[in-house]
């Protein structure tokens, strides 16, 4: 086994894996088909519409992050995980059957959206933190890198096949398939052994569990700004079906097939991105900073691609960029958050990563209908560049940052956590919990 795809050696990961890439592959062609129907044929090209779709889905994330951590931190995370899949997968069905009807209005595809976003508020913090039960410690970021190689595989065929699916049969047929395509992630978690996962710590019942996530978080400055990294970039920048259905329809002037295709070639690079990410040892805070920085790049040149050719190439960029930053990123905290709070660090992750949709995502649709769809991904690079800025701006300030020389070149060094000062950080949590 390579050192890409290690992680694939332990049975029960490679089990979760190809049933994750099932029920991925249904999610991705239900979120193409949704925007498609909700921009085409319940609007007359509304952007904004396609925003508040994103927000309803998203939001609960950020609403219902300080429960959801705890539920994933106290509850075996695989039973939990049935739960949640099974949910989603009903959803994606109803939504199905009414559309087939002939009967689906715009505040329907509204409140079967924020539905799968409560089950998907649940479902990602204990999602995220469940990989840690799968693999040993030191396979963690490979983990998670195959993770999202998994989500962005599935996106490079899922947008495409929904897109012919649309074109071909409607809309209704892609929700009731991915209905079924969530049978694969419940197959994967009845089939894992539980006596191949790595021992995870259960919180016993007590008061004062949420703020000692927050305190913990508090405790660790490297976190800290990742986490407003990632929100700058979640809220304003990670808006892609508002830049590939604007973009594909308004600029370009193509159809619901060409559209599917951009999304795609978008996960090319995605996948790339985590792939690549999946080949090192462990995440690193440079690589973060080094990614935002190009996700600002491409996005300006995606904003500036005068065809439709040049405009798919850029994607591509893009979606390396993100997905190495949004990999990078999620190992990092990941790795090195203490297990006993990795449930509610994740939990605040997800929240602030996804929950900025429903700010970012109606501002930007907003924009894409008012200056245009180009402006609109300007609005995504700026983010870019902004996040970068405020990561260089505290690794200068804490000093984490040292320059030396190596044949004559200059060689840049950023500093990483000291595992012994985060267990030291975390008995300082506990021990304020329980004055």
């Amino acid at each position: 086994m390579t050192s890409m795809f290690r992680s694939l050696a332990v049975p029960n990961y490679r089990i979760w894996f190809a049933g994750a890439l099932v029920s991925n592959t249904g999610t991705w062609m239900q979120r193409t088909a949704q925007d498609w129907i909700v921009l085409t044929d319940l609007t007359d090209h509304d952007a904004t519409a396609v925003g508040v779709t994103m927000a309803l889905q998203f939001g609960p994330q950020l609403v219902l992050m300080p429960l959801s951590g705890l539920v994933a931190d106290r509850f075996d995370r695989r039973h939990v995980l049935l739960v949640t899949q099974l949910a989603m997968g009903v959803l994606g069905a109803l939504l199905g059957v009414l559309t087939l009807s002939g009967l689906v209005v715009l505040w329907e595809v509204y409140a079967f959206a924020l539905l799968l976003g409560v089950a998907a508020a649940f479902d990602a913090p204990v999602r995220q933190s469940f990989v840690s039960e799968l693999v040993p410690n030191d396979q963690l970021p490979n983990a998670v890198a195959l993770n999202s190689a998994s989500f962005n595989g599935a996106r490079l065929f899922g947008p495409a096949v929904a897109g012919l699916l649309v074109a071909v049969v409607g809309a209704g047929w892609v929700f009731m398939l991915n209905g079924l395509t969530f049978a694969g992630t419940i197959c994967a978690l009845l089939a894992i052994r539980p006596s191949g996962l790595q021992p995870a710590p259960r919180l016993a019942r007590k008061r004062g569990q949420i703020r000692d996530g927050f305190r913990y978080v508090r405790s660790r400055s490297d976190i800290v700004v990742i986490l407003v990294l990632i929100a700058i970039i979640g809220t304003f920048g990670v808006n892609f079906p508002i830049y590939t259905s604007t973009m594909a329809t308004v600029a370009f002037h193509k159809g619901a097939g060409e559209f599917g295709v951009l999304s795609s070639v978008m996960a090319v690079g995605s996948l790339a991105g985590a792939l690549l990410s999946a080949r090192r040892e462990r995440p690193r805070m440079r690589i973060i900073v080094a990614a935002a920085t190009a996700f600002g790049v491409t996005c300006t040149l995606a904003a500036l691609a005068p065809t439709y050719l040049t405009f798919g190439i850029a994607l591509a960029l893009v979606g390396l960029s993100s997905l190495t930053l949004m990999t990078s990123a999620n190992a990092y905290v990941q790795s090195t958050t203490s297990p006993a709070v990795r449930g509610r660090v994740m939990a605040l992750y997800m929240a602030i990563f996804m929950g900025g949709t429903p700010i970012g995502a109606p501002l930007v649709g907003w924009v894409a209908n008012v200056f245009g769809p180009r402006w609109a991904i300007g609005v995504g690079a700026a983010s870019g560049f902004v996040g970068a800025a405020i990561a260089v701006g505290w690794l200068l300030r804490t000093g984490r940052v040292r320059v030396s020389m190596h044949e004559g070149r200059p060689h840049v060094h950023v500093g990483r956590p000291d595992p012994e000062a985060i267990t030291g950080q975390l008995a300082t949590v506990e021990a304020a919990s329980e004055r």
